[in-house]
């Protein structure tokens, strides 16, 4: 028993780290990768979720904690590590831009506990992982309530266009007229606009309002909450 426990316990000159290092290296990765992906699923929005992103979160962390012990503080095996990896091409795209930033993320925490600096690797992931919730929870970054992205497509030939003009104009208590784009014949123009609704009017009244319009038809209206593309 003591023969296993003085083997366990020893650093081998080959590796660099003793197996019981290796053990708790790795399963401190593997809690921080745990931890990342639990506070990806709740701060997720949108409808891009991927549970394989997820799992490729976990495995990371444990993988570059890996790495990080293959390479110790062998300046060659450094270099041919990176020779490496320029061989791979990684083709997969990223959906969303905040995902790129819990690859970072992970490859930190493994980084950190593949090199025994746990108190760094549990206070980082503490702190960025509450940063996280808390900006999720709060909605940080996001547009007003009442702000929309509204496109529809004008008849210049049988349209009204000082109907739409000022109906725009009386619910809108901010608009900003964004793209126009004519048709290839010229008759028609679709117009997208900036709105920020006065109090008390939804975006249905909107819509409605705008169908009664002559001239006008395909109304799209956009909540302009998180991202907006037009």
């Amino acid at each position: 028993m003591s023969e296993l426990n003085e083997w366990f316990t020893a650093t081998s000159e080959q590796v660099g780290y003793s197996p019981q290092s290796i053990v708790i290296n790795l399963l401190i990765a593997l809690a921080a990768g745990l931890i990342i992906g639990f506070i990806y699923k709740k701060t997720h929005k949108g409808l891009s979720y991927s549970q394989s992103f997820v799992i490729t979160l976990v495995l990371m962390c444990i993988t570059v904690s890996a790495v990080m012990m293959v390479i110790g503080s062998n300046l060659a095996r450094a270099f041919a590590l990176v020779g490496a990896l320029t061989i791979v091409r990684f083709r997969t795209v990223v959906k969303d831009t905040k995902d790129t930033a819990f690859i970072f993320f992970a490859l930190t925490e493994g980084i950190a506990s593949g090199t025994g600096n746990y108190i760094l690797a549990a206070y980082s992931t503490f702190f960025i992982g509450m940063v996280a919730m808390i900006l999720s929870k709060t909605n940080y970054g996001s547009m007003h309530r009442s702000e929309f992205i509204l496109r529809f497509r004008f008849n210049r030939e049988s349209g009204d266009e000082e109907g739409y003009v000022n109906f725009i104009a009386e619910r809108a208590k901010q608009s900003t007229i964004i793209h126009i784009e004519p048709s290839e014949d010229g008759i028609y123009l679709t117009l997208t606009y900036d709105l920020i609704l006065k109090s008390g009017l939804t975006s249905q009244e909107i819509v409605t309002g705008l169908n009664s319009i002559p001239g006008i038809d395909n109304i799209n209206l956009i909540t302009a909450s998180n991202d907006i593309d037009y």
